[in-house]
Formats: C-alpha cells, sequence, structure tokens
C-alpha cells in the first residue's frame, strides 16, 4: 500500500485523476542510484495498470545495472508551462523485474495486460513487438505524491 500523502491535498490528484493521467502521458524520468550513491535519471516509455506503474527498459543501460545492483528508484510524470498549469506524480519503491531479461516475447501470464497497454499506448497494437534488447520492470509505489496546480484557480464547489 503507498503512504498516503499528507501535504498539499488541495492540488493532490484523485485515484481516477490520478490513473486518468498516467493513461494519457507517454514520458516519465526515472531517477536510480549508481555504486556511490549518485543519482542517475533519464526519461522512458511507461504504462500504468491502476497498481503498478511498468517501465520497458533496455538490460544494457546503466539504469538495468543500477537497479539490478539496488532497486530504489523515483519516477516523475509531470506537464506544463505555465505555473497555473503544472501537474504531476511521483511514484517511489522497488523496481522488480518481471519476465525474461531480454524479453523475447515467452508466455508470462503476468506481463499480458502491461504489454497490452503498452502496445496500444505507443504502437497502435494489439501485441506487443520484442526485439531480445529490453525487458519489463514493475515498480509498485510504497509512495504517491501528486500535485495539479490548475486546482488552484478552481473556485471549491459547494
Amino acid at each position: 500500500m503507498a503512504a498516503i500523502q499528507r501535504r498539499g491535498r488541495r492540488i493532490m490528484m484523485t485515484d481516477d485523476e490520478r490513473d486518468a493521467y498516467l493513461a494519457e502521458q507517454r514520458t516519465c524520468r526515472v531517477a536510480t542510484v549508481s555504486a556511490d550513491g549518485r543519482p542517475h535519471v533519464g526519461a522512458l516509455w511507461f504504462t500504468w495498470d491502476g497498481t503498478s506503474l511498468w517501465l520497458y527498459s533496455i538490460t544494457r543501460s546503466l539504469r538495468w545495472s543500477q537497479l539490478c545492483r539496488d532497486p530504489r528508484i523515483a519516477v516523475v510524470v509531470d506537464d506544463g508551462v505555465e505555473y497555473a498549469e503544472l501537474r504531476g506524480i511521483e511514484l517511489s519503491g522497488d523496481a522488480v523485474p518481471v519476465g525474461e531479461a531480454p524479453r523475447t516475447g515467452e508466455p508470462c501470464p503476468e506481463l499480458a495486460a502491461p504489454e497490452r497497454l503498452f502496445a496500444a499506448k505507443y504502437f497502435g497494437m494489439d501485441a506487443m513487438p520484442h526485439d531480445g534488447r529490453h525487458a519489463w520492470l514493475r515498480l509498485t509505489p510504497q509512495a504517491i505524491t501528486s500535485w495539479d496546480f490548475r486546482k488552484l484557480a478552481d473556485p471549491p464547489t459547494a
């Protein structure tokens, strides 16, 4: 169960708003930790299934090697240009590899839903194409923080 957001409740997204936002956004920024404690941040495509964030990463990347050594991860999805438009979500926890690495398409029931969602979102396809270079990471967040500054401009409803 993810930690409850305590601060900024006025601008916090509801669960439905969070799910819709993560379904429409395409790119996240993923932070991992190097052996000497330095952060590394890179952009990545993702899909959200309502419980977990699924990341499709190249297995020969710095991100992958760092997560194999230390699974701690933070992910930010955000957008907006002007202050009153800013919105986003930060999810953190441990990344867990799922399925074979690299992914070749071997049957893996746990990946059926994320691969269907990902293939539709990024490729407009029903089935996931596999290139033998990527593999799946699942982040079931231990903490979620969200913000939607557009709510500050909306008057409260009675």
